[in-house]
């Protein structure tokens, strides 16, 4: 294992993968954690208690990458880098 001094750069994958997540505007992870949400109180009021539960555990996650996308938009991954 290696230790990452803090002006290192995020590998080329991480990099690819932020640029492209960061296209996505915010609302969009709450919207999709707000339907989540939404359409398991619809399975659940049709029975399908599994498929409820399943799709109401997608809204956590969505949120998550709502912050996550917030963070990289403000701060970047190798915000240290750039400041140099």
């Amino acid at each position: 294992m290696t230790l990452r001094t803090m002006g290192e750069r995020e590998g080329a994958f991480t990099g690819t993968i932020e640029s492209q997540t960061s296209k996505i505007p915010s609302v969009g992870y709450l919207t999709a954690a707000v339907s989540s949400m939404a359409g398991s109180a619809i399975l659940k009021g049709l029975g399908k208690d599994n498929w409820a539960l399943f799709v109401g555990q997608w809204a956590p996650a969505f949120l998550i990458l709502g912050v996550y996308n917030k963070l990289v938009k403000q701060h970047g991954s190798d915000a240290y880098t750039k400041a140099a």
